[in-house]
């Protein structure tokens, strides 16, 4: 087992902004000139820029119309951010794979070297999102300025097996379509992600209506590891959260309370 203090050792705190909007439905050219607005503000500082889920289109099931490929122009605008804003963007978009089909993929671009990303591994069966989407089976974690960071998607927040610290990770970050009518549920649970794994949570909500006549409260935060709610956005508004996550802190509670030296090893088959 790996020592989730001693990880931390020499390590910078890290900046990340939560970008919490509405999204125009399966329209691209909109929602990028509102996120390259929204990012532009935010040169110099932030180390991570978050995005919500799908922030290209929607949460649309229509992969005709939504689907970007990996050389498509989302991604290198993504590319183009990054490198103007000094800063990682995430978030996540539908994506055609040659010879998989299409996924609900989250994607880590940083400002200099190689992107990562990580297919969503739950789909939203009540949203028929298992009908037109291939399941990631890829649990990933980014390494980004010393900082270790599990990307998830949002139905991924309701499975603690999946995402569970193998004392491997020190930040969560979960970007969401997440409907208001389950608000409790997500604040609860994100909340328990952050416990249950001492480690940040940083998650990013929409807001507004979508074409599937779903409402959105956005609900987005920043949660400790000790569950503490470090900072969080008005629902139904769009807007920007900033916060530096203190790696000193996170290396104080690990040490001062040291479950995760007694958490059960297990292996996903």
């Amino acid at each position: 087992m790996q020592d989730l203090t001693t990880q931390t050792d020499g390590r910078q705190d890290l900046r990340i902004a939560v970008v919490q909007s509405a999204l125009v439905w399966q329209d691209w050219a909109a929602n990028k000139a509102q996120f390259t607005a929204r990012i532009e503000s935010l040169a110099g500082q932030a180390d991570v820029i978050v995005l919500p889920e799908m922030f290209t289109t929607g949460f649309s099931m229509d992969t005709a119309t939504s689907a970007q490929s990996m050389d498509g122009d989302a991604v290198n605008w993504m590319r183009a951010m990054a490198e103007s804003s000094g800063a990682a963007i995430c978030g996540s978009m539908v994506m055609e794979e040659p010879g998989v089909g299409f996924t609900n993929r989250f994607l880590w671009m940083p400002p200099a070297g190689a992107y990562s990303y990580y297919d969503k591994r739950h789909l939203f069966r009540m949203g028929a999102e298992h009908q037109h989407y291939q399941s990631g089976d890829r649990r990933v974690v980014i390494d980004y300025r010393g900082w270790r960071i599990l990307p998830l998607v949002c139905y991924d927040l309701r499975f603690p097996v999946w995402s569970r610290n193998r004392q491997d990770y020190d930040l969560m970050v979960l970007v969401a379509n997440w409907p208001a009518k389950r608000s409790m549920h997500w604040k609860v649970l994100s909340q328990a992600r952050a416990i249950e794994n001492q480690a940040y949570v940083a998650v990013c909500n929409r807001v507004g209506e979508d074409g599937n006549g779903w409402s959105f409260s956005g609900d987005s935060r920043i949660i400790s590891a000790e569950g503490e709610i470090l900072a969080e956005l008005e629902p139904d508004a769009d807007g920007v959260l900033l916060h530096t996550l203190s790696n000193d802190k996170l290396k104080q509670y690990r040490e001062g309370f040291p479950a995760w030296q007694d958490a059960d090893s297990f292996t996903l088959s």
